[in-house]
């Protein structure tokens, strides 16, 4: 593409970085409490009564997400029947118990997203599959390999400590249960506790209101299905948020509403996605082993790697397609700065066409102007949406640009933005979930280690683990998620897939060599933190061309802390898989002390 003003794109970006930097950083948002509790409450099950548990297991895992799940399945592939899995929501399924907005669907493409697909038999219906299949694959997942027997849902930890003389943890909840677990894994994730935007007069709205997490039907109408919101054709609906859940539930609001005002900071980027339903004779010609094949497909492409064909061929795997060409076409080495010139010119291209393309879809010009993105790809979640842009073609539905200021103020009646107010019957918070707080926060209890150590006091300045899985001083414990390992963000249940698998042989292993306790050294700990800390580059989403946001703590600097709480493997997601696959593998379990 040619024609580009390198340099006119870059004053653009940073000009319009500089309208949203706020010195209160992610301080801005407030925790759901006092009179906005009941955001966290369950609205799909009602807690079936029981007596508190006071037994034993060998592993008890903390969440029921994707991460629960995967574990669950390895451990009981291991062998190990006595599995516990633990979580405050009525069933499994995490974020997809979470998330029943109308038009919740994956990012990314159900064949690497879904975990465990070969095992369990399933075909996706289509390449991105809804929030109902989502949540019916996770049940899937734990009728398939019994994780239901022994589960405690509705179930919410509230204290995990570590009993040196039993070697044991000791587990609390808010169900009276104080049970005991020889081992235990913790996969809380980031996306499950609610955040409200900290708007002056928030708590004072009489309206109706609700966070997308927690979607009224009884309110709009409709199901997480798709039927219509038939009850709001006489309302005037108000939405905070224009990220990931707004851009798919609005296309929902937009037809169903008297009128919709969508109020923005920040518009997302919007790229085609392409949706398509899924052959069954074409899924019948897949052979053993395939999705193992397209995960490590789309990991390779999506990081810059080489394979003989794109299996997924989206939007994730396209920008990075770019970028590899382009170094390759300058005929230089792959260096640092061979690399940041040809990721900045094809995001350059990228972010052109998607610019572009709101011009092609938006019939309005000024609507259309001020839902351009000016900043990278990457600086934000990218989104993915075929209906998105056409939902500001309808009659009724008004884009509120704030032009990076944000809602001035929220009073009994509605909405006041850009000096002017809009009264509302309804007001949605699109502001998504806590994902840079402290763990302990998010998790709602601090494990307590040997010594009386909290968790929180030893990531006081920043998370310090092995592999991201094992932390000192917590013997028996294991961390799931991202950071610390692979850290492949396009990608998440790749990586909670392999931490299970990790998981499942390491105490596999421990209970054939009769070990009481699994416990990195200190001194692995620290090496693997070194070696982290000596690869780190500065991410592309902290450059000066990016808008604030959760990828980058809204703008503000993390310092070492951000950075421990942020970093992965230095030479990236396929070399950790190929590593963690060797380390374990090995049977040697460098870097652990078996005792």
């Amino acid at each position: 593409m040619t024609g580009i003003d390198a340099d006119g794109l870059r004053a653009r970006y940073r000009a319009e970085r500089d309208k949203r930097l706020r010195a209160d950083g992610s301080e801005q948002y407030i925790e759901p409490v006092g009179q906005f509790a009941h955001y966290l409450d369950d609205p799909y099950v009602v807690p079936t009564p029981r007596e508190p548990l006071f037994d034993e297991v060998t592993v008890a895992f903390i969440g029921g997400g994707f991460a629960g799940l995967v574990t669950g399945a390895r451990l009981k592939q291991a062998g190990i029947e006595s599995v516990r899995i633990i979580e405050k929501g009525g069933d499994f399924g995490g974020t997809w118990y979470w998330n029943r907005y109308p038009g919740a669907q994956c990012d990314t493409a159900a064949f690497v997203y879904l975990p465990l697909l070969e095992e369990t038999g399933h075909m996706p219906s289509e390449k991105y599959t809804h929030a109902p299949e989502i949540l019916d694959h996770c049940r899937r997942i734990a009728d398939h390999f019994d994780l239901y027997e022994n589960a405690c849902l509705s179930t919410e930890v509230t204290g995990l400590d570590w009993d040196d003389d039993t070697k044991r943890w000791i587990i609390r909840t808010n169900r009276g249960d104080e049970m005991r677990a020889q081992f235990v894994a913790m996969g809380t994730g980031p996306l499950h506790r609610p955040k409200l935007p900290g708007i002056p007069g928030i708590e004072s709205y009489e309206g109706h209101s609700f966070h997308t997490s927690r979607w009224d039907y009884e309110y709009t109408g409709g199901n997480p299905a798709g039927a219509p919101l038939d009850q709001l054709g006489d309302k005037r609906v108000g939405i905070i948020g224009t990220g990931a859940t707004a851009v798919q539930c609005i296309p929902h609001l937009a037809p169903a509403c008297a009128e919709l005002f969508v109020f923005q900071r920040t518009p997302s980027s919007i790229d085609v996605r392409n949706n398509h339903p899924i052959d069954p004779d074409w899924f019948e010609t897949l052979e053993p082993g395939w999705q193992a094949e397209w995960l490590m497909n789309f990991t390779t492409l999506q990081t810059g790697g080489f394979t003989d064909e794109d299996l997924v061929m989206d939007g994730w795997t396209d920008i990075s397609k770019r970028i590899r060409d382009k170094v390759l076409s300058s005929g230089g080495e792959f260096t640092r700065e061979t690399f940041i010139k040809a990721y900045e010119d094809s995001d350059d291209e990228k972010m052109t066409e998607i610019r572009a393309r709101v011009d092609a879809l938006v019939t309005d010009r000024q609507t259309a102007e001020a839902l351009k993105p000016w900043y990278r790809q990457l600086c934000k979640r990218p989104c993915f949406h075929d209906e998105y842009l056409d939902a500001y073609n309808e009659p009724g539905t008004h884009l509120v640009d704030t032009d990076g200021k944000g809602v001035e103020r929220i009073d009994a009646t509605g909405v006041w933005a850009n000096g002017e107010h809009f009264e509302l019957d309804c007001l949605i918070y699109a502001s998504g979930f806590e994902v840079g707080t402290d763990y302990a926060r998010r998790a709602g209890f601090d494990a307590v280690g040997r010594d009386g150590e909290h968790l929180s006091q030893h990531w006081a300045d920043g998370m310090q683990s092995l592999h991201g899985i094992h932390v000192h001083g917590f013997p028996n414990l294991f961390v799931v998620g991202f950071t610390q390992g692979a850290n492949l963000i396009s990608n998440v249940p790749h990586n909670l897939t392999e931490a299970g698998r990790t998981i499942a042989m390491i105490v596999d292993h421990a209970l054939d060599v009769g070990a009481a306790e699994v416990e990195v050294t200190e001194a692995a700990e620290q090496a693997w933190v070194e070696r982290l800390e000596a690869g780190a580059v500065a991410r592309m989403t902290n450059s000066p061309d990016c808008t604030p946001g959760y990828y980058n703590n809204e703008g503000q600097s993390t310092g070492r802390r951000g950075t421990l709480n942020s970093m992965g493997y230095p030479e990236g997601p396929v070399a950790y898989f190929q590593y963690i696959d060797a380390w374990r593998n090995s049977g040697e379990f460098e870097g652990l002390d078996f005792r």
